[in-house]
């Protein structure tokens, strides 16, 4: 079984993880799955508050970085993708987001054919357990287990009733019928541990005689005849080929996947040509359409002691430890990210263009405290920019990482937009919900007013929120630029399908592990030849969105 399958899917990630359950779920097929990383157990992944160690460690890590972004300075900007069983769900923040039907419909318009949000919301209700969600609208029997956190931190609640001060909307499950508003937030976690793809999905698959995983380096694609019949790898040292007796499936991420087809000879003609790399399928997308989500932490002191800054001592967090080791309870069994909202940067916007995490502490992602002081922060950025990156290569040696240029903020708008985000913010923490808690401004600085001002700040302090997506896009057969049809098969090779983040046309807003692992359940259904039914409900929408912000 390990050096041949019905189905080679090359990756243990979000979607590599549900297509192995889905594939070998009838007993019908052999499905092997290949995966470069080591093993997820240890408290680092599995404690949920440990999530800055898994995404800063080389062992978990593919460390990849972006080239120097020329808007932002030539500043090179983190990109973290999981090498470890699980993938990115293994390392990610386990924030839970299905992105909005707006998302969707865009999907559908932009050629990805049966991909509108009453097509995949059957597969979001077939992956879930939803614990706490709106009845009707959230499965109840699906692999993967999504909670919210405790809430019992007083800011969580500030920040939702501030809001509402604010004249937002509220909103009891953004993942229900209404995204738009304030509420609690969403995680994959379940009994204190990360729910993981690997957990929820991988292990069960792995119990089964017809599932196979095998620790490898997929070097590339092996193509005969105009069909992919393997994959090359190397184990040990040693150069060997795995065959697929139906189809090989790349579920690499939208970093190492666009990488493996170009190594393969799939892609821009030209590209491959000056890395002397055999033109199998001249498609000009593949690595390119990069989006990813960038975001500012807005931070300020609290007033009162009540926040996590207490809690960041070396004594504390061994305490949390031990209590999360006997008890899987306590702060190490959150991701402290459990309230949030969605709202519309503008009138005239028609669903949700800004997103924001909220948390007790000021804190960056990778773990640093930025002040010696209690205090809060808001994540928030905008979700639909227009600027467009790529990943290509820089040379044909499969060891090598790839180029990777997200090209952020290269257009006004984006810059438009995050002025808005933090104006609108700073509106929102004034509220009398928040004035309690309320102190001076940390980040922006409080006297960084005009636009140009902000702007400055803008440029030195955004960071990716790890969303990068979209390399591999999905479209019309007669698209130039399609890399994948609706059924997930790359255009111009038999026997060979993308299915990850890779192939969203544009990013959906909010999170991007849930929308991965949707990719998967209905990828898998494409594989076999069926689909579910399309949902019969209807979605909510803002009734005067053209007219009014909120």
């Amino acid at each position: 079984m390990t050096d041949q399958a019905d189905f080679v899917i090359i990756g243990s990630g979000s979607a590599g993880s549900a297509l192995a359950y889905r594939l070998s779920e009838s007993g019908e097929h052999s499905v092997l799955v290949l995966e470069f990383g080591g093993t997820d157990a240890g408290p680092f992944i599995q404690m949920p508050a440990a999530l800055s160690y898994p995404m800063n460690m080389p062992l978990y890590d593919w460390g990849y970085t972006s080239e120097p972004e020329p808007h932002l300075g030539g500043r090179q900007l983190a990109c973290p993708r999981g090498k470890v069983i699980g993938g990115s769900s293994s390392i990610n923040g386990m924030v839970y987001v299905r992105g909005n039907p707006g998302d969707y419909a865009h999907w559908e318009d932009s050629g990805a054919a049966g991909w509108g949000y009453q097509d995949v919301l059957p597969y979001f209700q077939r992956m879930e357990t939803s614990h706490g969600g709106q009845a009707g609208w959230r499965g109840t029997d699906g692999p993967l287990h999504v909670t919210r956190g405790p809430r019992e931190n007083p800011l969580y609640h500030a920040f939702v009733k501030a809001g509402q001060q604010a004249g937002y909307l509220g909103t009891d499950d953004y993942n229900g019928q209404q995204q738009e508003g304030f509420g609690p937030m969403e995680q994959t976690v379940y009994k204190g541990r990360r729910w993981s793809a690997a957990n929820a999905y991988l292990r069960p698959a792995l119990k089964r005689p017809n599932v196979s995983l095998k620790r490898c380096f997929a070097r590339r694609i092996v193509i005969e005849n105009g069909k992919a019949v393997g994959v090359e790898i190397e184990s040990g040292g040693k150069v060997s080929t795995v065959r697929a007796h139906r189809e090989v499936i790349v579920s690499a991420s939208s970093i190492n996947s666009p990488k493996l087809l170009m190594l393969s000879g799939i892609g821009p003609g030209q590209h491959l040509q000056e890395h002397n790399i055999p033109v199998v399928a001249d498609r000009p997308g593949v690595g390119q359409n990069l989006q990813d989500h960038l975001e500012l932490y807005y931070q300020q002191e609290c007033l009162q002691p009540i926040t996590l800054y207490s809690k960041l001592n070396l004594f504390s967090k061994g305490l949390i430890g031990l209590q999360w080791l006997l008890s899987k309870g306590g702060h190490g069994a959150t991701n402290h990210f459990e309230s949030a909202a969605f709202i519309r940067s503008q009138a005239g916007v028609s669903y949700p263009d800004i997103q924001y995490h909220f948390i007790p502490v000021a804190i960056r992602y990778d773990g640093k405290s930025p002040v010696s002081a209690h205090g809060f922060q808001a994540h928030t950025g905008p979700m639909r920019s227009d600027s467009r990156g790529a990943v290509t290569l820089k040379s044909n040696d499969p060891k090598a990482a790839p180029s990777i240029l997200f090209n952020y903020m290269s257009t006004d708008k984006d810059w438009a937009d995050f002025r808005r985000c933090i104006r609108l913010t700073e509106e929102i923490f004034a509220q009398d919900a928040m004035k309690p808690f309320a102190g001076k401004r940390i980040a922006p600085a409080p006297d960084l007013r005009s636009d140009d001002e902000l702007n400055g700040y803008i440029k030195e302090a955004v960071e990716s929120a790890y969303h990068p997506c979209g390399t591999c896009r999905m479209g019309a057969v007669d698209d130039p630029l399609s890399v994948v049809d609706p059924e997930c098969r790359v255009i111009g090779v038999d026997a060979l399908r993308v299915i990850d983040s890779s192939i969203f046309p544009r990013i959906t807003n909010g999170n991007l592990n849930g929308p991965s692992i949707m990719t998967g359940e209905k990828g898998s259904d494409h594989v076999l030849g069926k689909t579910l039914p399309r949902s019969t409900l209807n979605v909510w929408s803002h009734p005067d969105w053209q007219h009014s912000q909120r």
